[in-house]
């Protein structure tokens, strides 16, 4: 069988396909990855303005989805789409341009012969538990963790991040068990010209792009030395995360600096964050309960790629990738335009802060260290699917969650029985004819 699910991103959307074997469904942890396909062009949120093609943007994925799916099946194929960040910011801005994207959407799915359960817009905690179901299932550690055995991801989403105790965390069945995940969130997002985006929840709205001696200035220590750039006041409060203050004028224009400055980088992000944790003895930051790090971790998402294009998700030590990341950031932007040509320049001029708020996160809001730091495996897949919320999401649809032993690992084990018997019915064939040649041989020196 197979199972369709669009990832419909805030930039871009991507259709992933899936497969298992028809008769083992159930509890038997097979769901293995056949292909991906990338929508051409930019996120739906973006067609809000012309919802129609934001359904005719899926076809040619669509086509290509049923040259893979047997014709025989394609009407069995579950079918979903689940939108992130860029439709949760529409729907805030307007619920109904929001409404007639999906409508068009789902318009487009359902003239293809599959069997479409929907689609809708995942919350971010949604989106952080997907990702725990498809990594730990991928591991394996779904079942095992029954068994007590520690399986643990790190996880990168954009949930609430003033949520405290248990209301803070999800739930999730897995047959009777039920498991309460919980997690940090991201509190900010680098985005245009704007700097930074203090979150409402956030205790600590501190920004780099304060303290400018004019207000028409403003120096960025997180951009690279010599990048500037205008941006108006309209762009930078452009998104219902980010509060407008009463005296913003839409029309001002900023003129925005990178000073290339990662001590200052560092310490403007550090502010960012309230690592106080009031009555709570352990907490990650905003007083969040959390205990302390202990297990292996697999960190995805955000915290891989951006790590990953300073080339520092081989294991390096803690000392390594903060000294690569403070090499980085203090380079000038010719210098780094000319060290990564192929790279968009609007990424480009973020990596900086990227990683460096990924740093701060890890060590001051999750608390590793140079001795738990080695226990953070940095990973974009697991045997070879792509680590993401997308199959956990369609596994928990589909209610295929393993309740037992995946076959794979009983496979591994029978082959590994049949391998063992061959080579000791052999060795055992073996010593009977070197026990018969033993024989002959003492005969024919009696005979002599």
């Amino acid at each position: 069988q197979y199972g369709l699910v669009f990832d419909a991103g805030s930039t871009h959307t991507l259709l992933y396909i899936y497969q298992w074997p028809a008769d083992k469904e159930n509890g038997t942890g097979i769901v293995s990855q056949v292909e991906t396909c990338t929508v051409h062009g930019p996120g739906i949120s973006s067609y809000a303005d012309s919802p129609a093609l934001a359904g005719a943007s899926l076809k040619p994925c669509l086509d290509k989805a049923m040259t893979i799916v047997p014709a025989k099946l394609q009407k069995e194929t579950p079918t979903y789409l689940g939108a992130t960040a860029g439709m949760r910011l529409l729907r805030e801005q307007n619920s109904t341009k929001a409404e007639q994207v999906f409508a068009e959407v789902a318009k487009a799915i359902r003239q293809y012969p599959v069997d479409f359960r929907g689609a809708q817009i995942l919350t971010g905690d949604e989106e952080g538990t997907f990702g725990w179901i498809t990594v730990n299932y991928l591991l394996e550690t779904l079942v095992k963790g029954a068994a007590g055995e520690k399986g643990r991801t790190l996880l990168l989403w954009a949930g609430s991040s003033h949520a405290k105790d248990v209301s803070h965390y999800a739930q999730v069945l897995l047959g009777s068990r039920s498991c309460f995940l919980g997690g940090l969130s991201m509190g900010w997002a680098v985005e245009e010209g704007s700097g930074c985006h203090p979150q409402p929840s956030a205790t600590n709205s501190s920004c780099p792009l304060q303290g400018s001696s004019s207000p028409q200035q403003v120096s960025h220590p997180c951009y690279p030395k010599g990048y500037q750039e205008n941006v108006t006041a309209a762009a930078l409060y452009d998104s219902p995360c980010v509060p407008t203050p009463s005296t913003a004028s839409p029309a001002q224009v900023f003129t925005v600096t990178g000073t290339g400055d990662p001590a200052a980088c560092k310490t403007a992000i550090e502010k960012l964050f309230n690592f106080s944790c009031g009555a709570h003895r352990t907490c990650g930051f905003n007083g969040i309960y959390q205990p302390p790090v202990q297990g292996q971790f697999f960190a995805f998402s955000g915290f891989y790629y951006n790590l990953h294009f300073l080339n520092l998700t081989s294991g390096q030590s803690l000392m390594s990738v903060n000294a690569t990341i403070w090499v980085f950031c203090a380079k000038d932007w010719e210098e780094v335009q000319k060290d990564f040509p192929y790279v968009d320049k609007a990424y480009l001029r973020n990596y900086c802060a990227a990683s460096s708020y990924v740093l701060t996160l890890l060590l001051q809001g999750y608390k590793f260290n140079g001795k738990t730091w080695p226990n953070i495996h940095f990973i974009q897949k697991v045997t070879n699917t792509d680590v993401g919320w997308t199959l956990g999401y369609m596994l928990n649809l589909t209610n295929m969650i393993p309740l037992e032993t995946p076959q794979r690992g009983i496979a591994l084990q029978r082959n590994i029985w049949i391998a063992a018997t061959v080579v000791l019915f052999i060795m055992l064939f073996l010593c009977f004819w070197l026990f018969m040649a033993i024989c002959h041989q003492r005969k024919l020196a009696s005979y002599e």
